[in-house]
């Protein structure tokens, strides 16, 4: 589903340049569910970037779905990210005035528009209908990343990226959503990417990689 090639990224810092990732392979498959981690600088952020079609590389090639995207104009890209990827952040980046479904109707805003009962469906799948018309202050901090992956889920991409998605919140809270990510990738096969600097997390995937200085480092599968 996924094919990075010698992909480098790098950024202008005055009059030199700041290599971020420097020639990096990597294959995902259709269904996987894959742990990125590595130190801070390691490159995470930035590959996730890249796979959600928020950035572009240097140089190098990527595949999505057999097609080669990493030269297609910022438009092409935005309309691959608005219908084919969902994203859930550490931040929840809910509207703080609207209700928790209105929010997750959000994710269909470039794709049908509003749809109250696919936003209702999605949040039913997160155990969240009997908080539907609940707004982000009157939610838990656990609910609010319910909210966030339903958001992300209602528009059935077959590919989902998650940074840190247990980052802000506490054992018990972040367990829960540990739960519901593994349970909707195996009950509706989506593609599952996910950050995380905690080990125990990680290995609750299929396939863990290592970043260091912009290069994987090692591989494990579970």
């Amino acid at each position: 589903m996924i094919r990075l090639e010698n992909i480098t990224k790098t950024y202008p810092i005055g009059e030199t340049c700041l290599t971020v990732l420097n020639g990096l392979n990597l294959n995902v498959e259709k269904g996987e569910l894959l742990a990125i981690m590595g130190p801070s600088g390691s490159g995470k952020s930035t590959v996730l970037n890249l796979l959600g079609c928020l950035d572009k590389p240097t140089s190098g090639s990527y595949y999505f779905e057999d097609k080669e995207i990493s030269r297609l104009s910022s438009s092409e890209l935005a309309h691959i990210r608005a219908r084919k990827i969902g994203f859930v952040f550490q931040q929840f980046n809910l509207m703080p005035r609207m209700t928790a479904v209105a929010n997750v109707e959000l994710g269909l805003r470039f794709v049908s528009g509003k749809d109250r009962r696919r936003a209702l469906e999605a949040l039913e799948k997160v155990g969240l209908a009997g908080r539907a018309n609940h707004r982000p202050t009157e939610l838990s901090g656990g609910e609010q990343q319910r909210v966030a992956i339903a958001r992300a889920l209602v528009k059935n991409p077959p590919l989902v990226l998650a940074d840190e998605p247990t980052g802000n919140l506490d054992s018990r809270s972040g367990e829960e959503i540990l739960s519901i990510l593994m349970n909707l990738h195996t009950e509706q096969g989506i593609t599952l990417v996910m950050v995380t600097h905690d080990l125990h997390i990680a290995r609750s995937c299929q396939r863990i990689i290592n970043l260091k200085d912009g290069q994987i480092v090692s591989e494990e599968k579970i």
